[in-house]
């Protein structure tokens, strides 16, 4: 469905508790799926971010509009009040989002964020991710997205080839667009904000990424005191893909009303 203006799915039942869910970069909302299944107590409210699945592709493409878009879908849904759950720049998002309606903001999960990260690594990320990603046929796209998330269920990589790739022309890409995705990695290069005093958050850092820096981590202790739960997850960056079951506890023991 569309959601002022964003293609949203929702997952888990009508009257379940609701969490907005926004996807890290050259994502979709689909991939959500499997963490709501394992909290079927939760309605999972998953967005397409602009220039990514079904989404309109259209700029801008900067953090601001990314919140005001998030915001749109909330008003749409008409939830004043929300748990919010964002992974790698979803997380920078859901941060930023925090900051400009904490109204808005009942409790807030951070799933390996990406925010605050080196300037000079995101450039030369931006840099490379110039250069055009397509595979010749479907069986060499799955391959390289298996070396990718290694550790990762082959069924799940098996559901992002059938939800994400896409024929264009004679070869197949991902559903997002690439000038998005160099202005995402410039956006997480801004100077990393905290969640607002007050706000309950949940850290779930991947022992085996380096997008979380531990001096960020402490600025949000010193902002947030108790009000900060860290678990750090032994597994890669796609933290909620790898360790469904242990993300999906730590999410139900702090989310649950």
């Amino acid at each position: 469905m569309t959601a002022a203006p964003l293609h949203v799915r929702t997952f888990g039942p009508s009257d379940g508790v609701p969490v907005l869910a926004l996807h890290g970069i050259t994502g979709h909302s689909a991939r959500w799926r499997v963490l709501a299944e394992a909290l079927p107590e939760f309605r999972f409210i998953a967005v397409d971010l602009r220039g990514h699945g079904r989404s309109p592709w259209t700029p801008p493409w900067n953090i601001e509009q990314h919140v005001s878009d998030a915001l749109g879908v909330l008003d749409a849904f008409d939830l004043q009040r929300v748990r919010i759950a964002g992974h790698s720049y979803g997380g920078a998002i859901a941060v930023h989002l925090s900051r400009t309606a904490p109204e808005r903001v009942e409790r807030l999960v951070l799933l390996d964020p990406a925010i605050g990260l080196d300037p000079q690594d995101m450039l030369e990320t931006a840099e490379s991710s110039r250069a055009d990603e397509s595979f010749p046929d479907i069986a060499m796209a799955r391959a390289d997205r298996a070396q990718r998330w290694e550790g990762i269920a082959d069924e799940l990589v098996d559901a992002e080839i059938a939800e994400h790739l896409v024929r264009d022309g004679d070869r197949y890409r991902y559903r997002y667009c690439g000038s998005t995705a160099v202005v995402a990695w410039a956006e997480m290069a801004r100077p990393a904000l905290t969640p607002p005093a007050g706000t309950p958050t949940l850290l779930l850092p991947a022992t085996k990424a380096d997008f979380v820096s531990p001096a960020w981590v402490d600025a949000c202790r010193a902002e947030l005191g108790d009000a900060l739960t860290v678990t750090e997850v032994d597994a890669g960056h796609m933290v909620y893909l790898e360790r469904t079951a242990e993300v999906a506890q730590a999410m139900r023991e702090f989310l649950t009303p």
